[in-house]
């Protein structure tokens, strides 16, 4: 009898348990689950119009939640684009540009306020895995910008002896944990199990507190490895194998949360740093129909995938095709989380009424399209896209390469500034200047108005509102 009992109350203690555990869950802020692809392209979802390989997680991801069909990165390069979501700043505003490497001596500077440092002051756990790539030095590391733990690479994958250019410029790549260097060279086939993991043991351990857990993957980045358990599985070949398994990474978080009890006090965020690295051809993704890629300010540099879900709070199936960019996460994350944003100047928008099912609402009316040093390259508002004259990169008219081999670009080509009405021309194909004086008129003053305060190279403008990179103490 004694034994019935005992059993009797270990079942009750269960569940009274959970219901409290889930009551408390309820009570608490939400927790967030930021994931960042690197070099994934508009159309390398299966929604999206990727061929030959299957991305149901997803897809399913998308029709339980919101898919943002006009969402743009903060700029078409690593460093800065993750400057720019970590912040809700312009990366030019905070210094950064471009993509650093072993030899910089700059990284995120120790005033601007990441999502993670908001996030802490209102006691939740933080953590990084993955691909950095805002400083390498220990100063610059996540772990000194409000991120209680991090397990991952410093910069690209690429930045190593391998690199199939540059084969004698690059170190050792280093694995790090922390701030201390773990490993060097690490078996790149295991990045996305590992990061995937360690995220996964991330959420397990702190289900019990609001967390914030920024997952960022190296993948598909060249050069592509794939684990032994998607190897061979795509049509496509490698770049597809590599999609699979990020496909399979973003099922095992869903899944984790939904075992823990938190899919529906979690908002997760999948999006990608910048549009395909078009140069590497069969191991670069596709555009899906944009102009350019990668390394341009043409749509497919910046228009990439972005979806969230959050269950009971996002509508399910929903798509937004409202203008958002990659720096209005940190302000909806903060008036979702109730965290009070950042003392400084930032250029993000809460985006929480989309989230919230007003998909008409319009939170963002502009975007600056910033690449180089400081150049503004070109302006959106509304659907009408003034782009200026500029040197840049373009891959029209050379044969991309294969097998892990860059093809040819011009990196220094004299772009011809027009008019692009984006709804009916979202490919930048037809120059409509001449017929809209009124609407070029319009965005050029609204590109003085950002000159005056970011600056342009361009037209030699400092810009009276930039703040400093960090860096290193020599």
């Amino acid at each position: 009898m004694k034994k019935k009992a005992a059993i009797l109350l270990t079942l009750l203690t269960g569940i009274f348990g959970l219901i409290a555990f889930q009551f408390s869950t309820k009570e608490r802020p939400p927790n967030v689950v930021l994931i960042y692809i690197d070099d994934m392209g508009f159309g390398d979802l299966g929604r999206t119009g990727a061929i030959d390989y299957q991305t149901p997680n997803f897809d399913d991801m998308a029709a339980k939640g919101l898919f943002f069909s006009n969402y743009y990165t903060p700029q078409a390069v690593c460093s800065a684009s993750r400057a720019g979501l970590l912040t809700g700043c312009y990366p030019n505003r905070v210094g950064f540009s471009g993509a650093t490497d072993h030899t910089a001596k700059t990284g995120i500077n120790a005033d601007e306020e990441t999502i993670a440092e908001l996030l802490k002051t209102k006691g939740y756990a933080t953590a990084a895995f993955g691909k950095w790539h805002l400083g390498f030095q220990k100063e610059f590391l996540p772990v000194n910008h409000g991120f209680d733990l991090f397990f991952g690479i410093p910069y690209s994958n690429d930045m190593w002896p391998n690199h199939p250019v540059n084969k004698n410029y690059y170190p050792p790549l280093p694995l790090i944990e922390q701030d201390k260097v773990v490993g060097t060279n690490p078996d790149q086939r295991q990045f996305t199990t590992w990061f995937t993991e360690r995220t996964i043991q991330f959420i397990k351990d702190n289900k019990r507190k609001p967390f914030f857990a920024y997952l960022a993957h190296p993948m598909p980045h060249v050069p592509l490895f794939v684990s032994d358990k998607f190897k061979g599985k795509s049509k496509q070949g490698l770049y597809g194998d590599v999609l699979m398994e990020l496909d399979w990474s973003i099922g095992e978080i869903r899944k984790t949360l939904r075992e823990q009890g938190l899919d529906k006090n979690t908002l997760l965020i999948v999006t990608s740093d910048n549009g395909p690295w078009l140069t590497y051809g069969d191991h670069a993704g596709s555009a899906g129909g944009f102009r350019e890629g990668k390394g341009t300010t043409f749509e497919g540099g910046h228009r990439v995938p972005c979806l969230m879900e959050w269950p009971g709070v996002i509508p399910a199936g929903a798509v937004c095709n409202s203008m958002v960019a990659g720096m209005d996460i940190l302000p909806t994350i903060a008036e979702a989380t109730g965290a009070t944003l950042p003392v400084k100047k930032i250029d993000g928008v809460s985006l929480l009424a989309n989230l919230k099912g007003k998909l008409d609402a319009q939170p963002r009316q502009t975007f600056l399209y910033y690449y180089r040093k400081n150049s503004l390259q070109a302006v959106r508002h509304d659907n009408w896209k003034l782009v200026f004259a500029h040197p840049g990169r373009t891959n029209e008219g050379f044969l991309p390469g294969k097998g892990g081999m860059p093809g040819k670009a011009n990196e220094n080509f004299n772009h011809q500034g027009g008019l692009y009405d984006l709804r009916r021309d979202p490919g930048e194909r037809y120059n409509v200047e001449k017929e809209f004086p009124e609407v070029v008129a319009a965005l050029t003053k609204i590109a003085d108005e950002a000159r005056e305060d970011l600056g342009d190279d361009l037209t030699q403008k400092t810009g009276a509102n930039r703040r400093a990179v960090g860096r290193v103490n020599e």
